[in-house]
């Protein structure tokens, strides 16, 4: 047989979807699963993006401009950013295929073969996958389920900065803790990384879903800090349009958006239709945002509160996003995961989770954990919560 890459080879599989063939075959017999495992919002995507769609006139599709249509690119920066305030030029930003290719950008460009980057564990386990394309190592720092996992101190971070280290790397809101960081805790990074010429990379998809009364702080606010700051951003959670496949990365580093560009090129463009349906997105009332926040608030304040009245079971209170993690009283969350899936009904219906074990480096940290994505309506979570109590006391008086 042909060499096969080594690469490719020693890719980590999804943790989010590496039980779905377990849940589809629960489903094919006629289960009911309520999904936590995947951050995929049932909220409707604004009307204006789906007109936009069923309004676009064509006679074939062809290709947009590689850095995106130089419409969507002034709409993101006029319509978006500058609300938000996030004070950037249009050079400051290429379109890519979601926040994946902005990922990939992202490693390519600050990373060489064999580097390392930063990142704080529990992460988004999706950092791995891509990393791990491009050779580059991830440097994992332990972040605490008792304390909120909230950032350690600065001597703590430096321990882990060695010759190879190029880049910090964090989401804001995090994924999949709900972690929101503090403008503090981004200028004690920022100071970090000046002192040891590094690049700070921050995913910020979920700017929208901040649950305190101070606002989010980009990592584009940080004062003199041009040279080192990328944001990476999408529009799947935002306008609830994970299927449009559009992200950006955004830099005021001329030379980091030069090579961008180039990679933008070899990828050809971003999807066209995509595109459209975010350039209509953009034209999405205030209001829009405010309800789907306050929607997300009384979700959470569900899900955390009935999850701590399980007996065993704590979450923290998220400030960010629309995850959380919980410690399950169970030897091992993964195999309570599958088991729930391929042994356990609760008047014909069960519940997939994600195991938390793989957003962390050392596996053993999580390995008691899950990642709960509350993204269903209230009366399904009410009912997932019963299912997932019922679970924990029947699996733990197993013989």
């Amino acid at each position: 047989m042909p060499q096969i890459s080594h690469l490719a080879e020693h890719m980590p599989t999804s943790a989010i979807r590496m039980l779905n063939p377990f849940a589809e075959k629960a489903k094919a017999d006629g289960v009911k699963v309520y999904h936590l495992n995947i951050g995929a919002p049932d909220i409707k995507s604004p009307q204006c993006a789906i007109d936009a769609i069923r309004n676009y006139q064509f006679d074939h599709l062809s290709y947009s401009n590689s850095i995106g249509s130089p419409e969507l690119r002034r709409a993101l920066l006029d319509k978006y950013y500058k609300s938000v305030g996030v004070d950037i030029s249009l050079e400051d930003i290429i379109v890519t295929v979601a926040g994946s290719e902005a990922l990939d950008f992202f490693f390519q460009i600050t990373t060489n073969f064999g580097g390392e980057v930063i990142v704080f564990e529990p992460y988004y386990c999706n950092y791995s996958a891509i990393a791990s394309k491009f050779g580059v190592k991830l440097a994992g720092i332990h972040t605490d389920i008792k304390d909120g996992f909230r950032l350690p101190p600065v001597s703590e971070i430096e321990k882990h900065i060695t010759p190879r280290t190029s880049a910090i790397l964090i989401s804001n809101p995090s994924n999949p803790t709900g972690t929101l960081f503090s403008k503090e805790e981004m200028l004690q990074i920022a100071d970090i990384c000046r002192k040891h010429d590094l690049f700070f990379g921050c995913d910020e998809v979920y700017r929208e879903f901040c649950y305190t009364d101070d606002p989010h702080f980009s990592v584009m606010d940080i004062p003199d800090f041009d040279r080192y700051a990328i944001m990476l951003d999408s529009v799947s959670k935002r306008f609830n349009l994970c299927g449009a496949r559009i992200g950006c990365v955004i830099s005021r580093n001329k030379e980091v958006m030069s090579l961008a560009l180039k990679l933008a090129q070899a990828r050809l463009c971003p999807p066209v239709l995509g595109q459209v349906a975010t350039l209509g997105a953009l034209d999405a009332p205030a209001s829009y945002f405010e309800e789907v926040r306050k929607e997300y608030i009384a979700r959470r304040n569900f899900t955390v509160n009935a999850l701590n009245k399980i007996p065993g079971v704590y979450s923290p209170m998220p400030n960010g996003a629309f995850y959380t993690v919980a410690e399950l009283p169970v030897d091992n969350a993964a195999d309570f995961c599958k088991w729930l899936l391929t042994d356990f009904r609760l008047n014909g219906e069960t519940l997939m989770l994600t195991p938390a074990a793989p957003f962390y480096i050392n596996e053993e940290k999580g390995v008691k954990q899950v990642r709960i994505a509350y993204v269903l309506e209230i009366p399904e979570l009410e009912k997932a919560m019963e299912v997932l109590a019922k679970a924990l006391d029947i699996y733990n008086k197993r013989k």
